[in-house]
């Protein structure tokens, strides 16, 4: 039980206003949710008080959508990846949170603990507990009963039976795999419903549909051997990432059939240029000199080091065309000396900009909860291995199953073969494999 709760039984503060202030103290107050909701409709009250005293903005679920006005399940202004902190009155099996909590997830908000007045012991805290989340009750039957008894009010005859009760009266067993899926198990088609950038929306889509996940990185300064190569593995990659000012003979005329090539085969351009300046020159790069990067490139690659305003520099179109932005939050090659806290500040800067941001280039995911992000994991080749430069390789086994990947990077692997083409095929299927099996949870 929490607290010195005969402090607040002496006040005159109302019920409602007694129980929400000691679920604020107990809960709220510290929590770092964007937002809260209320399991309709008993908690409801609780849930409106809280979020006034909170100033933390409230979602409300309805149980049936309207067929007219919205027609929307969750009312609210909120963005996928957000976390929401779930309010309950009284908690037997948990099921009426556990429908609160689909509503939620299906508009890829983030719930991790739910907070109730009562818990009656009867399995809801197990169930909750179960499918991914934490609950925290503000006071459990047991005290309950503790405290009518001690004050009189039941008798241990009474005490004794409810105590027998709710050991012997079980709910039963909710396992809802659907609230557990994270980022790495949902499907590429699921996870484009929800991104708010169309281009991330894009390239899920990209993805889904010539079902292959790799990128290839065309680190050649020729255009004319780019053009060549992507002849011939277009088909095969749902992006393509360039590196434009290594390339000795650029040209205007070799962007116009770079964008002819991602039209004929449906890849996505991805300019690996790490803008990393303030954000008035980081704006002028993209936008001005020869290169006009903003043109021609789907998305781009950019450092946070500089901190938001770098974000603020981009804009999420350009003349009426979706553009789309990579975050850098590690790096593969050794002695880096880019931090996990770095990391994490990077993947938490991004929530703010879901409608610009398409994902993250990283090695490992562990921070990425909001599924409409896409992990981009450069460094891959069919063995582990590592160059003269301190570029370290992981397989497609170890970035797609063990590190979360969505797409994967090749360049060599497929650039200096001798058979680009059959190359790109072993690594769309190897990638695209451990995709399948990741999401069937094999």
């Amino acid at each position: 039980m929490y607290g010195n709760q005969k402090a607040y039984v002496a006040s005159s503060l109302s019920g409602d206003d007694m129980i929400s202030s000691l679920m604020y103290d107990f809960a709220v107050k510290d929590s770092k949710c964007d937002h809260l909701c209320g399991v309709p409709y008993t908690a409801l009250p609780i849930a409106t008080l809280l979020s006034v005293k909170s100033k933390i903005p409230m979602l409300m679920r309805r149980k049936e959508t309207k067929s007219y006005g919205t027609k929307k399940t969750i009312e609210g202004h909120y963005k996928a990846g957000q976390s929401c902190l779930i309010i309950e009155d009284v908690v037997t099996s948990g099921s009426s949170v556990l429908e609160t909590v689909k509503d939620l997830k299906a508009e890829g908000l983030v719930i991790e603990d739910v907070i109730v007045i009562l818990d009656r012991e009867q399995g809801g805290s197990q169930n909750i507990d179960s499918n991914g989340m934490k609950l925290k009750s503000l006071y459990t039957m047991t005290q309950l009963i503790n405290i009518l008894l001690r004050k009189g009010e039941i008798t241990k005859e009474m005490a004794d039976d409810v105590r027998h009760y709710l050991s012997t009266t079980k709910a039963p067993v909710i396992k809802d795999h659907s609230l557990t899926m994270d980022r790495i198990k949902m499907s590429y088609e699921k996870r484009a419903e929800l991104a708010q950038n169309p281009i991330t929306k894009q390239l899920l889509n990209i993805m889904a549909t010539k079902r292959t996940n790799l990128c290839l990185s065309a680190d050649l300064t020729s255009t004319t051997k780019i053009l060549s190569l992507l002849e011939n593995v277009g088909e095969h990659v749902c992006m393509v990432k360039t590196h434009i000012d290594i390339i000795e003979d650029f040209n205007d005329d070799f962007l116009v059939q770079l964008k002819h090539l991602a039209d004929k085969f449906n890849f996505l351009i991805l300019e690996d240029r790490k803008f990393a300046d303030i954000g008035n020159t980081v704006s002028l790069q993209y936008l001005k000199g020869m290169y006009k990067v903003a043109e021609w490139a789907d998305m781009v690659t950019v450092h946070s080091l500089p901190g938001e305003g770098i974000l603020k520099a981009f804009t999420g179109s350009i003349n009426g065309v979706s553009r789309g932005v990579f975050l850098l939050a590690e790096m593969s090659s050794q002695g880096n000396l880019i931090s996990a806290e770095y990391t994490k500040a990077t993947i938490d800067m991004a929530d703010k900009y879901s409608d610009l941001v398409t994902g993250f280039v990283c090695q490992n995911g562990e921070h990425i909860k909001n599924p409409a992000f896409i992990q981009l994991t450069p460094g891959v080749q069919l063995i582990n291995a590592e160059d003269d430069f301190g570029q370290v390789y992981n397989t497609p086994e170890t970035v797609v199953l063990e590190k979360g990947a969505d797409v994967a990077v090749v360049g060599r692997g497929i650039v200096a073969a001798k058979n680009p083409e059959s190359q790109a095929v072993i690594y769309k299927e190897a990638l695209w494999e451990c995709y399948v099996k990741r999401i069937s949870n094999t």
